[in-house]
């Protein structure tokens, strides 16, 4: 049997999941229990009770049948068993039985009764709680009897449906503290991956059963690893830049006492651009902590600086001023979308739009754009596609996408390429979710 349809009605979280493993069982088991104890039980309990008694009402149906003074027989038999007898000359119709719905013992005592009795009976069981108003109609004219009702059914049936929820309702109580108490380590580390993975560090405390200690302890000591070979790769970095920069300052003085050495400066220049770009692309963004910041006024300011560039802000939310972002990497980011849309296009534009959920960067331009089968190409480190995109305008040395995606994926966000539907070149969106 397929049973897919059922999982969009099961809760998503492993607390929800386990507290229905839990209750289901539980309310299973005590339904069944419940239902065979009252069908069983009381049931049964209740035909024996109401046999007595019944026999008694049929003696005195026979008394009354034969006597030649009934109701002093039945007076004298009333004293006798405890019951209330008493003949009247009525031969009005009988009225009908008189039962609450979930009175269980009280619907089996009238069925016995019309089971046992021949004659017609009425029974009543809700004009008084603790007595059972019983009508017979004979010959002679119609016997009313009065019976506790402690005689006939068994007393306080309900207790054990009590019991049980009261006891059902205890336990779940302490099983979802003791559940709550067993998921929290599990959200603790979830929220603490989800954050690193959006380039902030939660502080992660091993706690809980010992697969979610050996869950936080192995993501530690994932996240200690990351950090310290990011941290090699930016010493290494910084060795690399100090030895490189020294020759090719020594390059550049050369080229300038040095006749005839014209033609060497602009390979120098290209040199040293190349190794600039270098070190952007591989610069250690973690380092940088993110903090609450206003996405439209830094679109607003990195456009400012960029020239003549149109902001177009959009905004479904208030909360625009807590955005956690790491503003410098997020900065250099964004004006290499620009420069890079600059370089080979007349007019670019800035779209920045805030969410609840995302905050989108989407920079457009009316240039000749890139071919779909090339975008990811485009975002491959030192790729050139100088041929899509006019060389004569400006070159560069190809790590423009890379460093926004790999600010954005640090981010825990992406970067998507496009054709502007504005104004009909290249699209790059920088989303990131909140």
């Amino acid at each position: 049997m397929n049973f897919g349809w059922l999982k969009q009605y099961m809760p998503r979280s492993l607390f929800g999941r386990a507290l229905l493993i839990l209750l289901l069982p539980m309310i299973g088991l005590q339904l069944v229990v419940g239902q065979m104890f009252i069908q069983r039980h009381f049931q049964s309990v209740t035909e024996q009770m109401a046999a007595s008694v019944i026999l008694e009402l049929k003696y005195a149906i026979e008394l009354v049948s034969r006597a030649e003074n009934p109701q002093a027989e039945l007076d004298e038999m009333s004293v006798n068993l405890e019951m209330l007898l008493l003949l009247t000359p009525e031969n009005t119709a009988l009225p009908a039985d008189k039962v609450v719905f979930y009175d269980l013992s009280g619907k089996t005592l009238i069925k016995a009764l019309h089971r046992e009795i021949e004659q017609p009976v009425s029974v009543d069981l809700m004009s008084h709680p603790n007595r059972v108003l019983l009508n017979i109609q004979l010959e002679k004219g119609r016997l009313d009897a009065v019976v506790a009702r402690s005689r006939v059914t068994a007393t306080n049936p309900h207790q054990l449906l009590v019991l049980m929820i009261v006891t059902s309702i205890i336990l779940t109580v302490i099983s979802i503290l003791f559940l709550r108490n067993q998921v929290r380590p599990i959200n603790r580390l979830a929220a603490a991956a989800e954050a690193y993975g959006k380039g902030q560090n939660l502080p992660v405390h091993p706690a809980g059963s010992s697969e979610v200690r050996r869950a936080a302890l192995a993501f530690l000591s994932m996240r200690n690893k990351l950090e310290r070979q990011v941290e090699q790769r930016t010493l290494m970095l910084s060795g690399v830049s100090h030895d490189l920069r020294t020759p090719l300052t020594r390059l550049k003085l050369a080229a300038e006492l040095i006749e005839g050495a014209e033609e060497l400066k602009p390979d120098i220049l290209e040199m040293e651009r190349m190794l600039e770009g270098f070190l952007a692309f591989a610069r250690d963004n973690q380092a940088e902590e993110a903090r609450p910041t206003d996405p439209i006024r830094l679109a607003r300011d990195i456009a400012g600086k960029s020239g003549d560039i149109k902001v177009v802000e959009s905004k479904t939310t208030q909360d625009i001023h807590h955005v956690l972002l790491r503003k410098e990497a997020l900065t250099r980011a964004l004006q290499n979308l620009l420069n890079n849309a600059l370089d080979h296009a007349d007019t670019v534009m800035l779209f920045v739009s805030v969410s609840q959920k995302f905050l989108e960067f989407r920079v457009e331009d009316d240039g000749p754009g890139i071919p779909p089968e090339q975008f990811e190409r485009a975002m491959q480190p030192f790729a050139r596609l100088d041929a899509s995109r006019n060389q004569n305008r400006g070159g560069g040395v190809g790590l423009g996408l890379s460093i926004a995606l790999d600010v954005a994926r640090s981010h825990g966000g992406t970067l998507e390429l496009g054709q502007s539907e504005t104004l009909g070149g290249l699209s790059a969106k920088l989303v990131i979710p909140r």
